[in-house]
């Protein structure tokens, strides 16, 4: 009914913001890397420094941080209870993923909150040397927090509906568990 077509438009969304900002935080990785690379370069082969180039790595830092935490968060690859699921039955192994489900959800609203409220009290003030305004800087938070609860929102929806596809184990759990 409209409850699945819901879920479905919401895993369309989320499908598509997770592989944006996965690709978002993969190229933030690389201009970083490059931009540190030109620093170095600058310093010690011209003898000359870059002086953008730290605030400017920092915050691309925070964005593949909290860009790729969130794209953890839609591939359940964050942190759960994982280690109990072993041993419980797997009636309470469905409510502990659900606790972990919930707490994540708690963690991104936090985020989202509390991100949007930093950037909304130093958006007046200016990030030193590249001139921005200083709530640029809790916008990753921001972002971050706002894609993990639509992410783990949808985690939610599929497993009080059913519809929660578990992630099966890949070679390397094998290979690791059989070690």
């Amino acid at each position: 009914g409209a409850m699945q077509a819901g879920i479905a438009a919401l895993s369309r969304l989320n499908g598509f913001l997770s592989r944006a900002s996965l690709w978002l935080a993969g190229t933030g990785l690389v201009l970083m890397t490059l931009i540190v690379f030109a620093q170095v370069f600058m310093r010690y082969v011209m003898n000359d420094s870059l002086l953008w180039v730290e605030p400017v790595a920092i915050l691309l830092m925070s964005w593949f941080i909290f860009l790729g935490s969130a794209v953890g968060v839609h591939e359940s690859f964050h942190m759960g209870f994982d280690v109990l699921l072993f041993f419980l039955p797997d009636r309470a192994g469905t409510w502990l993923k659900g606790l972990s489900d919930l707490s994540v959800l708690c963690f991104g609203i936090g985020m989202a909150v509390y991100g949007w409220q930093l950037m909304a009290k130093t958006w007046g003030t200016t990030l030193p040397v590249i001139g921005l305004p200083g709530g640029f800087g809790y916008m990753p938070l921001f972002a971050g927090g706002l894609l993990m609860t639509l992410f783990v929102l949808e985690h939610l929806l599929k497993r009080l509906t059913g519809r929660m596809a578990e992630a099966q184990p890949d070679a390397e759990d094998i290979l690791m568990t059989e070690a």
